[in-house]
């Protein structure tokens, strides 16, 4: 009896995903349970495991190859490698070509739609008609309407393409023509990549984007070209927070299982600041603004396979210790590929900390759509003036980046100040000062 091998649902808006590597070829046993292949998508990595025990007889889909969630990846097989990799032999082209023929025949309802739209150019109905996955959500067929704007002029980012309120939100903030006349501008061609001499081309390696590298920067990108971007810079003497966490790392650790870091203050620092300039922690949709009245905290970390942001949620009403332990969790699992999508998302403003590579001063791109992200860098001995006197203190800057359309520059400055004086005098965290 064999066993079908197909993608899972992989989460909330991912609908598609690539091959990153077979653990097993054709012919190898299998345990159930055992991961077979390593799917990556758009937010994570995700593994998946066998549904029974026996011989993997089908790889149908080759890495770096891209399936959508319910396409057959391959087939398991009952007995032993070697009954189990005959059937996988037996495949012909012509077999293979058949089943190609069998996926490319029109159906009835295909040929219905070709009809119809047929039908519909010979009445003479303007513009191109496409055939939609989905019909747009009511919210969003009702916007649409009282926007004049057609369901053709939105992308739509719901489950196989359905448009969505916030699509014609975005799409009306991006200034989307407003009479179906109209035809929206097809986007610039990017410039080919200029070929290489002989000489330097036989010493290059081209490799494929993942499909997060691509996302990484494709949201990047947006980021920049969507959002006024500004970055406010200051400066927090860490001696307090060093010395509080020399004096209790060994019994906080004894207690609570888990180290004391630093993340676990500025993730409480940052809550705290959020409280009072909550235009830090919104969002633009559309013509409105979003306040938000929690604060999932994103932890940017760096893998192997590029920067993640998991989220640490409700962290404003977290202890210290109880950040440092979902922070040390999400770590863990991004480093392994275990995180979930659940993990990664709403997110409401974003921590990088770029002093672990030793980075002393940046400018960190906004995690969209949030309006505001804290840059931590190296911590770095320097002389500063106390008291009117030079002394020596290990000092960190801070930068923070922030959306200009909705947050105001007194409004930046006075979020990194709060931050800065929380760090520098703890005591006010635990007060709730």
């Amino acid at each position: 009896m064999a066993t079908e091998i197909r993608v899972p649902t992989l989460g909330e808006s991912v609908t598609e995903a690539t091959i990153g590597k077979w653990f097993k070829k054709v012919g190898d046993a299998i345990a159930t349970d055992e991961p077979l292949v390593e799917l990556e998508t758009d937010k994570v990595t995700v593994e998946v495991p066998a549904a029974a025990a026996g011989t993997l007889s089908e790889i149908a889909v080759k890495e770096g190859e891209t399936v959508e969630v319910g396409a057959l990846l391959g087939m398991i097989s009952a007995g032993d490698g070697a009954k189990a990799a005959a059937p996988a032999k037996a495949s012909t082209p012509e077999t293979k070509q058949d089943a190609v023929s069998q996926a490319s025949a029109p159906t009835a309802a295909s040929t219905v739609e070709q009809a119809a739209a047929e039908t519909a150019k010979i009445a003479g109905d303007a513009g191109p008609i496409e055939a939609r996955a989905m019909p747009p959500a009511p919210a969003a067929a009702k916007l649409l309407a009282e926007s004049n704007l057609a369901v053709d002029q939105v992308s739509g980012s719901g489950k196989r393409g359905q448009v969505l309120k916030g699509d014609v939100l975005d799409a009306i903030a991006r200034g989307a023509p407003s009479q179906p006349a109209e035809t929206p501008k097809a986007p610039a061609p990017v410039a080919a990549r200029a070929p290489s001499s002989a000489d330097d081309a036989s010493r290059e390696e081209r490799v494929r984007m993942t499909k997060l590298r691509q996302t990484i920067a494709r949201r990047l990108k947006e980021a920049q070209s969507t959002a006024a971007m500004l970055t406010t810079f200051n400066e927090v003497d860490m001696s307090a927070v060093m010395a509080l966490r020399t004096k209790y790392k060994d019994v906080f650790e004894k207690k609570h299982g888990v180290k004391l870091g630093f993340m676990g203050f500025f993730t409480k620092a940052v809550t705290h600041a959020l409280k009072e300039i909550p235009s830090v922690n919104a969002e633009i949709d559309g013509t409105d603004i979003i306040f938000k009245n929690y604060a999932h905290i994103g932890v940017a970390v760096g893998t192997e396979k590029g920067l993640v942001v998991p989220v640490v949620r409700d962290a404003d009403q977290m202890s210290i210790a109880e950040i440092e332990k979902d922070i040390g969790r999400l770590g863990v699992a991004a480093r392994d590929g275990k995180l979930s999508v659940a993990d990664m998302q709403g997110g409401t403003f974003t921590i990088s900390n770029g002093g672990v590579y030793g980075s002393l001063m940046s400018t960190p791109i906004l995690n969209a759509p949030q309006s505001g992200i804290l840059g931590m860098h190296k911590i770095q001995e320097r002389p500063v003036v106390v008291g009117g006197q030079i002394v020596i203190r290990p000092m960190m800057y801070l930068a923070l980046s922030y959306d200009h359309r909705i947050v105001d520059g007194k409004e930046a400055v006075t979020f990194l100040v709060r931050v800065k004086e929380s760090l520098e005098d703890p005591e006010r965290l635990v007060l709730d000062l």
